[in-house]
C-alpha cells in the first residue's frame, strides 16, 4: 500500500489570474498520475483575500482540490512551531512563509510541492518508484524531476546514477516531494557555506535553509530522471506577456 500525500502549490497576486482562471492547475495535479489523499492550494500575498478565495472554492466545487488555505492565517502559529520569526528571514519572509505553513499544516506522510510556475512537461508514473526508493533510504530527503529538461546538468551535479534516477545534492522549491515528519521539525536555523548560492534577494529564504540543512547532515536528493517539470517565472508587468506564459504552460 503506498503512503498518503498531498498535493500542494500556492498562488500570488501575480499567478492567481493563470493558475486559477485556466486548466493548468487540473494539468499541474493530473500529470504526475498519483491518486493523491489531499489536493491544496495556498493563497499568499494577494490584494483580494476574498475574490482569490472565491476562484479556489470554485476549484473546490468543480472537485479539482479539496481545500485551500489563507497563508497569513496560520502564520504565527506555524513560525512558533518552528521556533522562527519574521526576521530570521529577511527579505526571504515572503519567498519562505507559504511553504512553512504548508509544512506545518501537512497531515498526510508526504508533501509534494510545486511552484505555481512549475509543471511537469507531459504525464509521468514517477510516485511509485520514488516513494518506494525514499521509504526504504532514510537518507533521501527529497525526490524532483529534472529541471527544464537539464538532464546533462542533473549528472554534472550527481555522484551516482542508477537506471531511474540521479543521486544528488542540493534543493529547490520549484518542485519538491519531501516526508512530512523529516520537515516538521525544527532543521531551518542552519547554515552552510556552499547555500550562499542562492539569490542575495531572496535573504535567508526557506530553501537556502533546507539546503544547508541537508549538506551539514549529508543528506540527499534523487532526480526521477525519465521526465521533467518546466519552470519559466510569469511575467506580471504586462498583461498580453502574461497570457502568452499561460498559453506555452497549456499546450
Amino acid at each position: 500500500m503506498l503512503p498518503t500525500v498531498t498535493f500542494e502549490t500556492k498562488v500570488w497576486e501575480g499567478d492567481y489570474e493563470i493558475i486559477l482562471g485556466t486548466n493548468r492547475l487540473q494539468k499541474m495535479i493530473d500529470r504526475n498520475c498519483h491518486a493523491f489523499e489531499r489536493r491544496l492550494i495556498y493563497i499568499n500575498n494577494v490584494n483580494d483575500y476574498a475574490k482569490v478565495s472565491d476562484l479556489c472554492r470554485k476549484k473546490v466545487d468543480e472537485g479539482i482540490i479539496d481545500d485551500f488555505v489563507v497563508v497569513k492565517d496560520h502564520a504565527e502559529e506555524a513560525l512558533d512551531f518552528f521556533g522562527l520569526t519574521q526576521e530570521d528571514f529577511g527579505k526571504g519572509y515572503v519567498y519562505s512563509i507559504a511553504e512553512l505553513v504548508s509544512i506545518y499544516l501537512c497531515k498526510t506522510e508526504y508533501l509534494l510541492h510545486f511552484a505555481g510556475d512549475s509543471c511537469l512537461a507531459k504525464p509521468y508514473h514517477w510516485m511509485g518508484d520514488t516513494l518506494a526508493l525514499m521509504a526504504k533510504s532514510p537518507e533521501i530527503k527529497v525526490a524532483t524531476l529534472v529541471w527544464n529538461s537539464r538532464l546533462d546538468q542533473v549528472r554534472r551535479e550527481s555522484f551516482r546514477e542508477d537506471e531511474t534516477f540521479c543521486h544528488c545534492y542540493g534543493f529547490s522549491d520549484q518542485m519538491y516531494l519531501v516526508r512530512a515528519a523529516d520537515f516538521r521539525q525544527r532543521i531551518y536555523e542552519e547554515s552552510h557555506p556552499f547555500s550562499d548560492r542562492y539569490p542575495k534577494y531572496g535573504g535567508e529564504l526557506f530553501e537556502k535553509r533546507v539546503d544547508s540543512w541537508m549538506r551539514n547532515h549529508d543528506y540527499r536528493r534523487v532526480v526521477w530522471k525519465h521526465g521533467y517539470y518546466r519552470h519559466v517565472s510569469f511575467k506580471t508587468d504586462v498583461l498580453g506577456r502574461l497570457r502568452g506564459y499561460a498559453r506555452e504552460w497549456l499546450n
